[in-house]
């Protein structure tokens, strides 16, 4: 069975320096029809206004992978990460398009991020995932996916075992990201038993035969397989995910 989300149905909140679509139930936006999808629990489409951002707060016990769609994100937490350039083995903690950034809340961990520009909105998608126990060490990945490793095929950007070189996320758990225009198209096959979500970041294609648009979105469950075909300049990311 697959069932769409248009992206008009998803909640919105405006704070002026940040304007949210949010998949899932979030902050003030509550829908308990949307509570998120198996272990997924946020897909936040968010536009840092330039010179501002999100000053430093907590989290803990959760998965958040960060994907930038423009501009950059300056990302600084208490792991040192983004301090002075990254310090102890630290990152420099700026991500830009292409990069897939995972944070590993665990135990506790405070950061902040801003969009440090002085025009341009910072575009990104924060999505956060279940974690497969509680209670571990914080921890922070950055990897890089080109145009080429994405372009007409799901790449593997995020997996519990960090297989192909993806970012490695502690939760029952898969992120693959892909481009399609014109003839480009892919298959992949799916654990009937489990839960599949795509998710359009932008342009628009067909899954499985069905259209759709920049912000839609699709729950497959007990399918056998998905193809994306018929894009036009679509950037596309699908999970795989605990039911």
């Amino acid at each position: 069975m697959i069932t769409l989300r248009k992206s008009v149905e998803r909640g919105y909140a405006d704070h002026g320096w940040l304007k949210s679509f949010h998949s899932f139930s979030f902050a003030d936006y509550h829908d308990p029809a949307h509570m998120g999808v198996g272990n997924l629990r946020v897909i936040n489409e968010d536009r840092i206004a330039p010179g501002t951002g999100f000053g430093t707060h907590g989290h803990r016990d959760m998965e958040i992978v960060s994907y930038v769609l423009d501009g950059a994100l300056a990302h600084r937490d208490s792991m040192g990460n983004g301090a002075a350039g990254g310090v102890n083995g630290g990152h420099s903690g700026v991500i830009l398009p292409g990069d897939v950034q995972r944070m590993s809340a665990g135990t506790g961990v405070m950061h902040s991020e801003f969009n440090h520009a002085k025009d341009g909105a910072t575009h990104f998608l924060q999505i956060w995932i279940m974690p497969s126990r509680r209670g571990i060490a914080p921890g922070y990945e950055q990897k890089r996916f080109d145009e080429a490793a994405k372009r007409g095929r799901l790449a593997l950007v995020a997996a519990p075992d960090g297989a192909e070189g993806a970012v490695t996320i502690h939760a029952d758990a898969s992120l693959r990201a892909g481009l399609f225009d014109g003839g480009e198209s892919a298959e992949l096959a799916l654990a009937p038993q489990r839960l599949a979500y795509v998710f359009v970041a932008r342009g628009s294609v067909q899954l499985n035969g069905k259209l759709l648009a920049a912000g839609d979105a699709a729950t497959l469950a007990g399918e056998e397989h998905l193809q994306l075909a018929g894009g036009k300049d679509a950037e596309v990311l699908v999970f795989d995910l605990a039911a």
